[in-house]
């Protein structure tokens, strides 16, 4: 059995910028909703059995309680804005397992429910559906990540290759470097390379000696380096702590809540009232070969 796990806030936010807009005869945009919920549907068409969709049912979470500038949902358009809960709504009615984080984010709950379906024996694969790269941090056994818009997965040692971290170097090498998508710096001067460099030689950042002279690393401005981790050591565990995804997110208990089983009854309620009926038509002949 494998599982997939889809990160619907970046599926809508995608689909906003790359699908057709679509407004309702009631004057509501509902392009992105259509196209996410098609994405999903598509997925079932093509086999996969279990599926589950995280949502920010909230924008905010308590990250923005520790980071006065973490993303907070200023500056998105209202017409996107306003498809975050007809989403749910739409995904809900589909029948398809919707995971909406208030106090928590997407990617929490995309990281809770990976560990627990990689722990169900009869699991074989869990994939996670996002480019994101916080989730980096779950790859590992059982679980890999797919970027579907670019049709590629990476494993263990594909999050080694891209980022030059392992996996549970990734919330380490996010405090040093910052997610501008996130809205927290990271420390200055440390990018990318020198971060990846100093972390596959110790791992975490408390790990990281005061001295440059016991890194044993080439790493270039070693001194000016280290003097603005010993300054701000506490500002990166800081950003760590906000990288660092969740386990205790609410998601259903069982991978089986996960299994499509068809729409609902009022689905083709629900998808007329988006112009999109050819939704309800797709989930109603799948469900019917199945």
């Amino acid at each position: 059995m494998e599982v997939h796990l889809v990160d619907g806030t970046y599926e809508l936010f995608r689909h906003f910028f790359g699908a057709p807009p679509h407004l309702t005869a009631d004057g509501r945009e509902v392009g992105a909703t259509r196209a996410t919920v098609g994405s999903v549907l598509r997925m079932l068409e093509e086999g996969v059995t279990h599926v589950g969709v995280a949502t920010d049912h909230v924008i905010e979470s308590f990250r923005n309680d520790l980071w006065p500038t973490y993303k907070d949902g200023s500056g998105i358009d209202p017409a996107l804005t306003s498809q975050f809960p007809l989403l749910e709504e739409v995904l809900e009615a589909a029948g398809i397992c919707t995971m909406a984080m208030v106090e928590h984010e997407a990617d929490d709950a995309l990281a809770a429910m990976a560990l627990r379906a990689a722990e169900d024996d009869a699991v074989e694969r869990v994939v996670i559906c996002t480019p994101d790269k916080d989730l980096a941090q779950c790859v590992g056994g059982k679980v890999v990540q797919m970027d579907r818009r670019k049709g590629t997965t990476i494993d263990t040692a594909g999050v080694e290759e891209k980022y030059g971290v392992p996996p549970a170097s990734i919330p380490d090498w996010l405090g040093l470097v910052g997610d501008s998508a996130d809205g927290f710096p990271g420390l200055p001067g440390w990018g990318a390379k020198s971060a990846a460099a100093v972390l596959r030689a110790f791992g975490r950042i408390e790990d990281i000696p005061d001295d440059p002279a016991h890194w044993h690393v080439k790493v270039r401005s070693a001194g000016a380096l280290s003097a603005t981790l010993e300054e701000r050591r506490a500002e990166a565990m800081l950003f760590k702590r906000i990288a660092t995804l969740e386990l205790d997110a609410p998601v259903p208990t069982s991978v089986e809540a996960l299994r499509w089983t068809g729409p609902r009854d009022d689905f083709a309620a629900v998808a007329a009232a988006i112009d999109a009926p050819g939704l309800a038509e797709r989930a109603e002949a799948l469900a019917a070969s199945r």
